[in-house]
């Protein structure tokens, strides 16, 4: 009876897909929703499944994950679902005044204390450097690649897009750079070998900081680059240029502006920085901010993905700086997430020998796919933001150049 009235239940939202055709092939049956392209295949292989796609994007990636459905074709799938999700955006958004106070009243009582954020940071990126060498490039850098032209490889995008970040900033010898979110290392390596500056990066994954010292040392660096293991909240100083490549998103919706403000403080008064985020539509912030979802509850926990709205009136109301340049990388996201994809694919039973289960496999396809359609349909987008103090210079191509060298001491923030 549950299951029958589960799948009446989903039976009814589907009838109302307006853009679009699926296909819902279990057993012998096959039934289509709307019309024309794009179209879609889902196969239900368990009646178990429909029980658990009433709970949301939750259920749906537990039952995936536990093999109860799959799809030839799962961008496609999830790129249809966005295309037609604003019924339910508008349903959500109805039902908001009830559900939000809830959900805001749970994720306080969920604070981010040091502790938590450690734990939160290492349930995804301590999870062992041989998985994700076996999905990312050499450089080990786990976001947007930048294709500037057709035939790159990802490690060729991901050092365009390197090399972006350090000529937005203008980095040169004289530049103390502050890197909040290390990663495997690869920013400061780059920034550290071809601009000369000195690199203080700070990360509080253990694996990432045990990771980026030993890199650091094999390319003999280390008058050059400190790897901190370090709360952003705690770091102390100031700094010409601070980055901050795809980090905010583990911040949480109730730290933004802590963020902004630190970031204001470490910030020299000539100084710049460049974020680099994942955003998600200013429409759908409130009501997504305070929701358990399949990428907050099982890929990043405790992650919010702030939108850009949220982040100009947090810098407008928490800091000093101003933004200068905005450049939107949507497009080669999509790519990069298409390439560490087929990449995770092609080493799947490598990883099953190394213990990650069945289930754990199937999990990460969902989560880069989910990743790859947000993407494409501009659900979710990627930008590069450079802001500066008022006394910094911008140059005629956007590119931040410090008006006087700063009196800066190279470790003030550094204790760890």
């Amino acid at each position: 009876m549950i299951v029958w009235l589960c799948r009446r239940l989903v039976s009814i939202l589907l009838a109302r897909i307006k853009v679009g055709s699926l296909v819902v092939v279990e057993g012998g049956e096959r039934l289509v929703y709307g019309s024309g392209p794009p179209a879609a295949i889902v196969r239900i292989d368990s009646p178990r499944t429909w029980p658990k796609l009433v709970r949301g994007s939750r259920g749906m990636a537990e039952a995936f994950a536990q093999g109860l459905w799959d799809s030839p074709d799962l961008v496609a799938l999830i790129g249809l679902a966005a295309r037609n999700a604003g019924g339910l955006d508008r349903l959500r958004s109805l039902l908001a005044p009830v559900r939000c106070p809830l959900q805001r009243a749970g994720a306080l009582l969920r604070r981010s204390t040091r502790r938590r954020r450690r734990r939160d940071i290492a349930a995804h990126y301590d999870l062992g450097n041989e998985l994700c060498s076996r999905m990312l490039d050499p450089t080990m850098s786990y976001s947007c690649a930048v294709f500037e032209h057709e035939g790159m490889t990802i490690e060729q995008a991901q050092l365009a897009k390197l090399e972006r970040v350090c000529e937005q900033l203008d980095l040169g010898p004289e530049d103390r750079v502050l890197e909040i979110g290390t990663g495997w290392g690869a920013f400061a390596l780059h920034a550290a070998a071809t601009r000369g500056c000195h690199v203080t990066t700070t990360t509080i994954s253990r694996e990432q900081h045990q990771y980026a010292v030993d890199q650091v040392r094999r390319a003999g660096l280390n008058d050059r680059v400190t790897v901190l293991m370090e709360d952003y909240r705690d770091l102390r100083g100031r700094y010409d240029k601070p980055v901050s490549i795809e980090m905010i998103e583990a911040v949480g919706w109730q730290h933004i502006g802590t963020f902004f403000a630190k970031c204001s403080a470490l910030l020299a008064p000539d100084g710049a920085m460049l974020l680099q985020a994942i955003t998600i539509d200013d429409r759908a912030y409130e009501v997504e901010k305070t929701s358990k979802s399949f990428i907050n509850t099982y890929i990043f926990r405790g992650g919010c993905l702030p939108s850009l709205e949220v982040i100009t009136r947090n810098v407008a109301r928490r800091t000093d700086m101003q933004t200068v340049k905005l450049e939107d990388l949507t497009p080669h996201y999509v790519e990069t997430l298409r390439r560490w994809r087929k990449t995770f694919t092609a080493h799947a039973d490598a990883l099953g020998e190394l213990g990650y289960d069945e289930r754990f496999r199937r999990l990460w396809t969902l989560y880069l796919a989910y990743c790859e359609a947000g993407f494409a349909e501009r659900r979710i987008c990627n930008i590069q933001l450079l802001l500066s103090k008022r006394s910094c210079r911008i140059t005629s191509r956007g590119y931040a150049q410090r008006s006087g060298h700063s009196q800066l001491h190279p470790d003030l923030s550094l204790s760890a």
